[in-house]
């Protein structure tokens, strides 16, 4: 399926309809990660329900959001309303961190966190020495730049011209065991990326026509340079006791914080 920019969706409409699965999901499972998947849903919506292409690929590389994921490809068709309802259950093919070979829009197991980049460098750069017209998108939580293969891969797509590489970082601020300045520092910020040698773009990762914007200049810079998109985010957006705290993580809802957690989507999104 080719997703394409359409003027007439009402992209408020579509993230709160996306973050109602969202919280459905995770309340059926009575799972947690509920904070990070909120955080990447308007991400989700610009690059990969209206940016990807046919012959691109995007691979979420902070697996632990694998809900977003899901109900963004639910969106687009390839994953049924009924595999949906199998989310975390026996047999599924939508586990908690997404498993390859099962849905053509998740071509690689993700979750252990920092290898997404290195794929994604390396299947950007497979698309070059095709002589293809494929771009390669890639999304990674903030804390995940910790890890010391987003940098290898990083002077790998340098290296190698991948200017097809598109690169975005879920920047919400918060990691599993504290605020990223805290933990390893601001790997995530703007200078690092830019001192390395990657084109750098700064955006607010709550605007899906903001970010489709700025995808299709990016798109259009043919200059031998890897992108990198920095999505200013806030973790469990869209839900008041969610949003900027930690132990969002981690937790499932109890029913009155579910009831709680839509009350709030429905007022913010469709009021």
């Amino acid at each position: 399926m080719v997703a394409t920019q359409t003027t007439s969706i009402d992209y408020k409409k579509l993230s709160g309809d996306l973050r109602l699965k969202v919280l459905s999901l995770y309340k059926k499972a009575n799972a947690g990660h509920i904070g990070c998947s909120l955080s990447c849903v308007d991400i989700l919506i610009a690059a990969l329900i209206q940016q990807k292409r046919v012959q691109d690929t995007f691979i979420l590389s902070k697996g632990h959001a694998a809900a977003a994921l899901y109900v963004a490809l639910n969106h687009l068709g390839e994953i049924s309303d009924d595999e949906l309802d199998t989310f975390y259950k026996d047999g599924t093919t939508l586990p908690a961190h997404p498993a390859p070979n099962k849905h053509a829009g998740i071509p690689f197991a993700t979750g252990s966190l920092g290898h997404g980049l290195p794929i994604a460098s390396g299947m950007a750069h497979a698309s070059k020495l095709a002589g293809e017209d494929a771009l390669s998108f890639i999304l990674m939580s903030d804390g995940e730049t910790n890890e010391g293969t987003t940098w290898e891969a990083a002077h790998y797509a340098i290296q190698n011209q991948l200017d097809n590489l598109i690169l975005i970082i879920d920047k919400n601020g918060l990691q599993g065991f504290g605020n990223t300045t805290e933990v390893l520092g601001e790997t995530a910020s703007p200078t690092k990326w830019k001192a390395i040698g990657f084109d750098v773009f700064e955006v607010n990762g709550h605007d899906p026509a903001a970010m489709i914007e700025l995808i299709e200049e990016v798109k259009s810079r043919n200059n031998g340079i890897p992108k990198a998109i920095i999505a200013h985010t806030t973790k469990g957006k869209g839900v008041s006791y969610m949003e900027d705290r930690m132990e969002w993580h981690y937790l499932p809802m109890s029913d009155d914080l579910y009831e709680k957690a839509k009350a709030d989507v429905n007022q913010f999104y469709f009021s």
